[in-house]
């Protein structure tokens, strides 16, 4: 058999294989607006504390990244609310996770380019 079309079969297959596996299924159901008011507000108080540990002097003066690291290390167990939420709504861990890592990336990022933006300014005499 030619090797690209055993390839092809190989990652259908296994695309199927995981396709199945029930963990990452969450089949459509809807969250209550209770559920839903909990999610939003434990995101909002997890950028709270993120906005919240940017402003601290003693992250002005270390290295952006590990100031980054720091206050993402700090700020979460607010992030570990939202999960809690999540899992009381019977939502599986795999997409309960998925998101809040989605969620932590993009905070990261936010972050980061924050403390760069400020270090750059405070080098430049501003």
């Amino acid at each position: 058999m030619n090797k690209p079309i055993l390839t092809l079969i190989i990652l259908s297959l296994a695309t199927a294989v995981s396709a199945n596996d029930a963990r990452n299924e969450w089949h459509n159901t809807t969250l209550p607006e209770e559920t839903i008011k909990k999610i939003q507000d434990a995101q909002y108080h997890y950028k709270q504390c993120v906005a919240h540990e940017l402003q601290k002097p003693l992250h002005q003066k270390q290295d952006s990244r590990h100031a980054t690291d720091q206050i993402m290390h700090q700020c979460e167990p607010a992030l570990a609310q939202m999960r809690t939420v999540y899992l009381a709504a019977k939502v599986p861990e795999v997409i309960a996770d998925r998101h809040l890592k989605q969620m932590r990336t993009q905070t990261t990022r936010q972050a980061l380019q924050t403390l760069i933006l400020a270090e750059a300014a405070r080098k430049s005499g501003r």
